[in-house]
Protein backbone atom coordinates (compact mmCIF):
# COMPACT_ATOMS: atom_id res chain seq x y z
CA UNK A 1 0.00 0.00 0.00
CA UNK A 2 1.43 3.57 -1.19
CA UNK A 3 2.44 6.10 1.52
CA UNK A 4 -0.24 8.92 1.83
CA UNK A 5 1.39 12.25 1.89
CA UNK A 6 -0.23 15.91 2.40
CA UNK A 7 1.54 18.73 0.24
CA UNK A 8 1.24 22.07 1.80
CA UNK A 9 2.07 24.80 -0.57
CA UNK A 10 1.01 27.89 -2.02
CA UNK A 11 1.93 27.17 -5.39
CA UNK A 12 -0.42 24.31 -6.87
CA UNK A 13 2.41 24.09 -9.11
CA UNK A 14 4.74 23.01 -6.26
CA UNK A 15 1.72 20.47 -5.21
CA UNK A 16 1.78 19.29 -8.91
CA UNK A 17 5.50 18.42 -9.64
CA UNK A 18 5.61 16.59 -6.10
CA UNK A 19 2.67 14.80 -7.54
CA UNK A 20 4.78 14.26 -10.87
CA UNK A 21 7.69 13.09 -9.02
CA UNK A 22 5.72 10.36 -6.85
CA UNK A 23 4.47 8.92 -10.05
CA UNK A 24 5.28 5.20 -9.99
CA UNK A 25 6.88 5.26 -6.81
CA UNK A 26 5.55 3.70 -3.55
CA UNK A 27 4.15 7.45 -2.25
CA UNK A 28 1.04 9.16 -3.30
CA UNK A 29 -0.67 13.16 -2.86
CA UNK A 30 -3.53 12.36 -0.89
CA UNK A 31 -4.21 15.88 0.06
CA UNK A 32 -3.11 19.37 -1.16
CA UNK A 33 -3.22 22.32 1.06
CA UNK A 34 -3.20 25.54 -0.37
CA UNK A 35 -1.64 27.39 3.21
CA UNK A 36 -0.76 26.26 6.74
CA UNK A 37 -4.60 27.04 7.98
CA UNK A 38 -6.10 24.79 5.60
CA UNK A 39 -3.43 21.97 6.60
CA UNK A 40 -3.67 22.14 10.28
CA UNK A 41 -8.05 22.00 9.52
CA UNK A 42 -7.67 19.02 7.26
CA UNK A 43 -4.90 17.07 9.09
CA UNK A 44 -7.29 14.59 11.31
CA UNK A 45 -9.32 13.91 7.66
CA UNK A 46 -6.33 13.35 5.74
CA UNK A 47 -4.55 11.27 8.17
CA UNK A 48 -1.48 11.44 6.15
CA UNK A 49 1.77 9.18 6.46
CA UNK A 50 3.84 12.07 5.53
CA UNK A 51 3.61 15.37 5.28
CA UNK A 52 5.64 18.35 2.94
CA UNK A 53 5.17 22.00 4.18
CA UNK A 54 6.67 25.17 2.31
CA UNK A 55 8.01 27.25 4.67
CA UNK A 56 7.15 30.56 3.05
CA UNK A 57 3.64 30.93 2.92
CA UNK A 58 1.26 33.63 2.99
CA UNK A 59 -0.75 33.26 6.61
CA UNK A 60 0.69 30.86 8.77
CA UNK A 61 4.02 30.10 7.88
CA UNK A 62 5.04 26.95 7.37
CA UNK A 63 7.25 26.70 10.78
CA UNK A 64 4.34 27.46 12.67
CA UNK A 65 2.10 25.20 10.56
CA UNK A 66 4.69 22.79 11.54
CA UNK A 67 4.56 23.54 15.24
CA UNK A 68 1.12 23.46 15.63
CA UNK A 69 0.65 20.03 13.97
CA UNK A 70 3.41 18.82 16.01
CA UNK A 71 1.84 19.96 19.80
CA UNK A 72 -1.82 17.61 18.57
CA UNK A 73 -0.15 15.13 16.52
CA UNK A 74 3.41 14.56 18.31
CA UNK A 75 4.19 11.59 15.88
CA UNK A 76 3.41 13.08 12.97
CA UNK A 77 6.28 12.94 9.95
CA UNK A 78 6.98 16.68 8.38
CA UNK A 79 9.51 17.28 5.80
CA UNK A 80 9.69 21.03 5.41
CA UNK A 81 10.68 22.30 1.96
CA UNK A 82 11.80 25.48 1.14
CA UNK A 83 14.54 27.50 -1.06
CA UNK A 84 15.93 29.09 2.06
CA UNK A 85 18.85 26.54 3.75
CA UNK A 86 20.50 29.32 6.28
CA UNK A 87 21.35 28.52 9.44
CA UNK A 88 18.83 30.43 11.11
CA UNK A 89 15.99 28.32 9.12
CA UNK A 90 18.04 25.10 10.31
CA UNK A 91 17.66 26.35 14.01
CA UNK A 92 14.53 27.02 13.99
CA UNK A 93 12.86 23.68 12.21
CA UNK A 94 15.29 21.71 15.35
CA UNK A 95 13.37 23.75 17.79
CA UNK A 96 9.79 22.89 16.21
CA UNK A 97 10.78 19.22 16.57
CA UNK A 98 10.73 18.45 12.41
CA UNK A 99 13.63 16.39 11.32
CA UNK A 100 13.84 16.63 8.25
CA UNK A 101 14.04 19.44 5.41
CA UNK A 102 14.01 19.56 1.52
CA UNK A 103 15.85 22.55 -0.33
CA UNK A 104 13.91 23.54 -3.64
CA UNK A 105 14.35 22.89 -6.53
CA UNK A 106 13.02 19.11 -5.48
CA UNK A 107 14.29 16.11 -7.64
CA UNK A 108 12.55 12.76 -7.97
CA UNK A 109 15.60 11.55 -6.40
CA UNK A 110 16.33 13.94 -3.48
CA UNK A 111 12.42 13.54 -2.65
CA UNK A 112 11.80 9.53 -2.31
CA UNK A 113 15.34 9.21 -0.85
CA UNK A 114 13.96 11.46 2.10
CA UNK A 115 10.48 10.28 2.29
CA UNK A 116 11.97 6.96 2.65
CA UNK A 117 14.56 8.05 5.04
CA UNK A 118 11.27 9.85 7.66
CA UNK A 119 9.29 6.70 6.99
CA UNK A 120 11.70 3.80 7.73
Amino acid sequence: MKKRLMVVDDSRVMGLQIQKLLENSNFEVAAYCENGEEAIERFDEVSPDITTIDIIMPGIDGLETAQIILEDHPDAKIILVSSLSDGDTANEIEEIGVKTFLCKPITRENLISTLEQVTD
